[in-house]
């Protein structure tokens, strides 16, 4: 079991102050988090490209029911890699069980069942994610750049992606107005 000081599981909020930077506004799901380091997956900032697109550029046949969605910048490292954020666990040949809601899955097998309407029901598709090496995030935490909420379903996959951000605070009972951008220390 994961030390109760992880964040794994847990949503990653930017801070207001993080204006300008590549994560300005940003939602992460937390996938790994330990003394290692920390890996997520950005899932609120969908690109250009739609899942199917994708997916016919991979090869990978797309029945007449088009697929709905949007690929989403998941973060900066490995931007040609995908990762399929989902609830459902499966049989799939490469997947991560984060919590017994959440998955993450980088197999082709997993892009094909969902071609053919038989993946999981909710999933989120990024390319690329965000990673912190050993130490980094909490001392990017005690900086004041990122707050931190539980996991929840509703921000995941039924919220549009535009509205994770504020939806994420709204978790927290915090006003971005109210947030300042630089912290205290005591």
């Amino acid at each position: 079991m994961a030390d109760a000081s992880y964040l794994c599981n847990q949503l990653l909020i930017a801070m207001p102050g993080m204006v300008g930077d590549v994560f300005d506004r940003t939602v992460t799901y937390l996938c790994d988090h330990s003394a290692d380091g920390a890996m997520g997956l950005v899932i609120n900032r969908p690109t250009d490209l739609s899942v199917e697109a994708m997916l016919e550029h991979m090869d990978i046949d797309v029945p007449d029911a088009a697929l709905g969605g949007r690929v989403f910048w998941g973060g900066p490292v490995q931007s040609e890699r995908g990762f399929v954020l989902h609830r459902q666990p499966g049989v799939w040949d490469a997947t991560l069980s984060v919590h017994a809601d959440y998955h993450v899955t980088t197999s082709r097998d997993v892009l094909e069942a969902i071609a053919r309407g038989e993946g999981p029901a909710d999933f989120l598709i990024t390319l690329g994610y965000a990673g912190w090496g050993s130490g980094q995030l909490e001392a990017e935490i005690r900086a004041n750049s990122w707050l931190n909420c539980a996991a929840d379903t509703g921000i995941l996959y039924d919220k549009p992606a535009d509205q994770r951000w504020q939806a994420s605070l709204d978790a927290l009972g915090l006003d971005p107005g109210f947030l300042s951008a630089s912290a205290g220390h005591a």
